[in-house]
């Protein structure tokens, strides 16, 4: 029997640590101490990366961490580390890519084994106590790692050193791509992979990716291809009918685990619900379908709710699981819908949302046991049209049941909450916040998101003035990552562009001019960390669930070459140069990067005006909204920089345009702008 009251993980901050600090396992958290120790005993480690609202890592926990025999066997002969890959992502990019070099796949759960140096030798992702469903269990595969490590060490380290040399390697594709051929490569690619019937680019399990649709609209935006347009609605409707979305508190989940987004993994990121609400503003702005802004709306009021400090900055995520299990605080039994409303509203809630006396979805054991996921198969104005029902009436009588179901679901247990602020998704929640507060005209959202960059610049800046990834219970720390410079400062950009004021664009420069003296490479390119405790420096170009930060790095770059003074562009120009060969490779999976490169290429269109006209709620303003062009970025300029009688003047990285003097000449300038920067692509694609 193991009798340890708490570990060492008890001095944390992070919540996930502290999830772990009454296991019985002798965890360490990362750091020389671990090491040294490991070193001493002369024994392998174990090395658990998780984050606290991932499901099958709390599996894991109640399966071999809560367990003592498995905790008795990894005392015994292994050092324990556990790691938040939240709080340090540069471990988890590095050894995440240590597992797909192991076994083709990676996860959450991340399980590996390390030599004391920090070398990898063995990976997996969820492993159970005992081997079942074909996945060897920890009490198979301890003793045999074990025997290994004292019989067979030099076959241990052949893999190790085989693995870590092509980490340190960093194998990346370096075939320079030509610029002209981005936009077509990444297209091509998503309309390859691109899911007809249910929309995404997986069959499943499905993530809403935000930036592909981001992309698409760009590339439709330049050259009217409509299929760009109809990939990137389609797929935003389906998730927002989906059971992916919550529909009566807001907000998106993770992703969903089926083909059609009905049944998701519950976790909440605030990533994720920054990035759909930019998705969802600029798809609004290209169709005008309400479906998209109050989409937008209702995810951006339930960060506002649900994921803010007082102070202003931005919780991490909300859990998966509950008390009663996951998801049991999103789903429903029809008997409990039948009790909370009236019989009206029952029989439209039931109706709409497919909700059904067996349950609508298959539990883990693949059982229907009753519960229900809201989810619709059409939006609530073709449901009336189809129905023959007047849609006012439809509408007031769902709010009203809504409304009655929200606050019956507020008196259960809510998920956990992981409290923690990371800088890198307050970045983009920053980002969000000024992009919908100034597109759908919302002032408070513009108000959160400047009162969210004071929470930063107090709260987490070192002694040195250099940014810190993490801020918790008034403790910050961590030195900041490649995402969190780059995040943070186009969230500054959005604001500067939101507000037009000036310290916001002199506080991205600032904040940029530091990530390309801290994170870039003499060849190109931006590594994830500086930190001195690893064995290979990750450079990561792949846009997964959040764009990467080169992508974003190269973004903003971009952008603050055209309206600050400062040598940006040649960053953007040699990370782009260097990493631009990985796109022919998998196109479809640099969706942000493209985004990045093909402004760089075709040049930022800046709007040169004095102050009347380049006010929030102006008519320039408005009118670059809603045509959409999207990345036009408005520049205030002194009365006497602009000629007389005019409203101000269209410039690119090439030129300047005459000068326009109203908004239609403004209007046909940008117009036959865009037209250039698609002449690239519009006559290469089949169909264009």
């Amino acid at each position: 029997m193991v009798s340890v009251r708490h570990n060492r993980l008890i001095t944390e901050n992070s919540p996930y640590l502290l999830q772990h600090a009454y296991n019985p396992l002798d965890w360490y958290p990362w750091g020389d101490e671990a090491f040294e120790r490991a070193k001493k005993l002369d024994r392998p480690i174990f090395l658990s990366i998780g984050y606290s609202s991932c499901h099958w890592c709390h599996e894991m926990e109640r399966e071999c961490f809560e367990d003592d025999e498995v905790a008795e066997a990894l005392n015994a002969d292994f050092v324990n580390i556990k790691v938040d890959r939240e709080e340090r992502p540069d471990i988890d990019a590095l050894y995440m890519k240590a597992c797909q070099i192991l076994t083709g796949r990676g996860g959450w759960p991340l399980s590996i084994f390390i030599t004391p140096d920090r070398k990898p030798f063995y990976a997996a992702t969820f492993i159970p106590k005992n081997s079942k469903y074909g996945i060897p269990g920890m009490m198979d595969i301890l003793p045999t790692i074990v025997r290994i490590w004292k019989e067979r060490r030099e076959d241990i380290y052949q893999i190790a050193e085989m693995v870590s040399g092509s980490l340190e390697r960093n194998d990346i594709d370096t075939a320079e791509c030509k610029l002209e051929q981005f936009d077509r490569y990444v297209f091509e690619g998503l309309l390859t992979t691109f899911e007809e019937k249910y929309g995404g680019f997986e069959v499943a399990p499905k993530f809403p990716s935000p930036h592909k649709a981001m992309f698409l609209l760009r590339y439709w935006s330049t050259t009217t291809d409509q299929r760009a347009y109809s990939m990137a609605e389609y797929t935003l409707r389906r998730v927002c009918l989906g059971g992916i979305r919550d529909h009566l508190g807001g907000g998106f989940h993770r992703y969903s685990t089926d083909r059609r987004w009905k049944v998701p993994h519950f976790e909440k990121m605030l990533y994720d619900q920054a990035l759909l609400s930019i998705a969802l503003t600029e798809m609004f702005q290209a169709s005008n379908d309400p479906l998209f802004r109050e989409a937008a709306i209702e995810t951006i009021d339930y960060v506002l709710k649900n994921l803010r400090d007082k102070n202003g900055g931005f919780f991490s995520s909300e859990d998966a699981d509950g008390p009663n299990g996951e998801g049991a605080y999103y789903t429903w039994t029809l008997r409990e819908i039948d009790e909370i409303l009236e019989k009206e509203e029952a029989v439209l809630i039931k109706d709409i949302y497919d909700l059904r006396e067996k349950g609508n979805f298959r539990s883990d054991e693949g059982r229907l046991d009753g519960r229900n996921i809201f989810h619709m198969e059409r939006d609530i104005r073709e449901y009336c049209r189809i129905k023959g029902l007047n849609e006012l009436d439809v509408v007031a009588l769902l709010n009203r049941a809504k409304l009655s179901l929200k606050k019956a679901r507020g008196k259960r247990q809510r998920p956990a909450l992981d409290d923690k602020i990371l800088l890198d998704w307050n970045g983009l929640m920053i980002a969000a916040l000024s992009k919908a507060g100034r597109v759908l005209e919302i002032s408070d959202y513009i108000d959160e998101a400047e009162r969210c960059v004071w929470f930063i610049e107090k709260n987490m800046v070192a002694g040195d003035g250099k940014l810190l990834h993490r801020y918790r219970e008034g403790r910050s720390g961590i030195n900041a990552f490649l995402t969190d410079y780059s995040y943070y400062a186009w969230g500054l950009i959005e604001l500067n562009q939101a507000t037009m004021k000036e310290q916001y664009l002199e506080l991205a420069s600032k904040r940029a001019i530091e990530m390309n003296e801290i994170f870039s490479e003499p060849e190109g390119g931006f590594v994830i960390s500086r930190e001195k405790d690893m064995i290979a420096k990750e450079m990561e170009v792949y846009d997964g669930a959040i764009p990467s930060g080169n992508s974003v790095a190269i973004y903003v770059n971009t952008l603050l070459s055209t309206i600050s003074e400062g040598s940006f562009k040649k960053f953007a120009e040699k990370a782009i140069k260097r990493l631009s060969g990985e796109v022919t490779v998998h196109p479809e999976a640099h969706s942000f990067f493209a985004i990045s490169a093909i402004l760089h290429r075709d040049g930022v269109t800046s709007i040169n005006v004095g102050k009347e006209h380049g006010m929030p709620g102006s008519e320039i303003r408005k009118m670059v909204d809603r045509a959409p062009f999207f990345d036009v970025i408005i520049s205030v300029q002194k009365e006497d920089e602009l000629i007389k009688g005019t409203m101000g003047q269209v410039c690119s990285s090439r030129t300047c345009l005459s000068p326009f003097e109203n908004i239609e000449e403004l209007n046909l300038q940008l117009k036959r702008e865009k037209r250039k920067a698609g002449g690239f692509t519009s006559d290469k694609v089949k169909g264009s």
